[in-house]
């Protein structure tokens, strides 16, 4: 079993038409938020998964445990609080690309404490986190202690997802983000997030400097210009994007991130002495799993990831 750390949210997305009246807005709303879209993700990829995230017990927060509930997700670790559930409004761009501004202070998805964080059996092979609960109060320092704790006993994967509205100490982020990715076993970011953390800076840089510190697989992704990945033992490659009818973009780095999880739990491989023992023939099949999985979820609107029956075997 895999557990997901982090946020879970309702995306708002303007749905007007053509002609619509100013003084109105229409929106659809999808249940979302990055390790949220990643435990579906995972789910529907056909892993035992379960979410660790702070709930409302308000219409929305009863909406996103349904969800949850619907798509096989483990519930037993989630936490509800009285407090609101974050909402997240989003424009896509014309290119696809997704623009967030976020309503969440004080909501319930930020109010994990460390007397929330469960005991952890031989059953949950990992731990993922990402996006901005690792930066916001007091999920942040909650979530730290849990991959600290259990850094080294589990695979442990990182995205970053950097979301500045939530948080926009970029100061801020870049600490937490060193901290983490000292005891993480993968880490995926994507170029964004690192021009976003380190403007100008060689991204081969700041990521051999991962490699050297714990990590043993990063995967950098580049939106329609495909990934790459580093490996501790065996280099760098990179792999092009499918040619597909984008519709947009959004949940794409979440598909990506669950393929790469899936992918290794399929193979058994998903723990740190796992990926450790990856030859260059399986860290390229992984890689292409991962970049075929994110590009069938950009055909789709909204964050509709992919089910396992959906991509080639294997």
């Amino acid at each position: 079993m895999y557990l997901v750390c982090g946020e879970a949210l309702f995306d708002f997305f303007s749905a007007d038409e053509a002609g619509a009246p100013a003084n109105k807005v229409a929106f659809q709303a999808i249940a979302g938020g990055s390790p949220f879209n990643v435990a579906v993700g995972l789910r529907r990829l056909g892993i035992d998964t379960a979410l660790l995230a702070g709930l409302s017990r308000d219409y929305l927060g009863q909406r996103l445990r349904r969800v949850l509930q619907e798509e096989g997700v483990r519930t037993d670790y989630l936490q509800e609080f009285a407090a609101p559930t974050t909402l997240a409004m989003v424009a896509v761009g014309a290119d696809g690309s997704p623009h967030y501004s976020f309503r969440g202070e004080g909501c319930a998805d930020r109010q994990l404490l460390e007397e929330h964080l469960p005991e952890l059996d031989a059953g949950v092979r990992g731990l993922h986190v990402g996006s901005f609960a690792l930066v916001v109060q007091p999920i942040a320092d909650t979530l730290l202690t849990l991959v600290r704790r259990e850094h080294g006993r589990r695979l442990i994967s990182l995205d970053p997802n950097v979301r500045l509205n939530p948080q926009p100490d970029i100061q801020l982020w870049r600490q937490r983000i060193a901290e983490l990715a000292g005891y993480a076993d993968l880490i995926k970011v994507s170029d964004e997030d690192l021009s976003l953390l380190y403007p100008g800076q060689a991204p081969e840089v700041l990521i051999q400097g991962w490699l050297q510190d714990n990590a043993q697989l990063v995967f950098l992704t580049r939106g329609s210009q495909g990934a790459t990945v580093f490996s501790a033992r065996h280099g760098s490659w990179s792999v092009a994007t499918p040619k597909v009818q984008v519709a947009d973009t959004v949940g794409a780095g979440d598909t990506f991130q669950a393929a790469l999880i899936a992918w290794l739990t399929e193979q058994e491989l998903d723990s740190p002495q796992g990926i450790g023992q990856l030859t260059r023939e399986q860290t390229d099949a992984l890689l292409r799993f991962a970049v075929n999985a994110a590009a069938l979820t950009c055909t789709r609107t909204g964050p509709d990831l992919p089910y396992r029956h959906q991509l080639q075997p294997l």
